[in-house]
């Protein structure tokens, strides 16, 4: 992953930048939700894909670890095939 930074704001130190993924490029500062254990809690599959479209979703990988475990996320084909996101 590499991230540039295009700009910072002077007053605030707010920034900007893109970040380069293995999935593609993803701007800052963005919108991401989280799904802790592979699922954004609160939101239908179908309303993140269509209404949000988000160009990233954030997983924790300590509790991914702890469950469903890394075995299952291999057989699974990795994280995105076994959350069912094609992004």
């Amino acid at each position: 992953m590499k991230f540039t930074l295009s700009h910072t704001d002077p007053k605030s130190k707010a920034r900007a930048g893109t970040m380069v993924t293995d999935h593609g490029v993803i701007n800052t500062p963005i919108f991401m939700p989280v799904g802790t254990v592979a699922s954004v809690k609160g939101v239908h599959q179908k309303e993140l894909r269509e209404e949000i479209d988000p160009d990233v979703i954030l997983g924790n990988t300590y509790h991914l670890y702890l469950r469903p475990k890394i075995h299952i996320l291999q057989a699974a084909g990795g994280l995105h095939k076994f959350m069912g996101w094609d992004r």
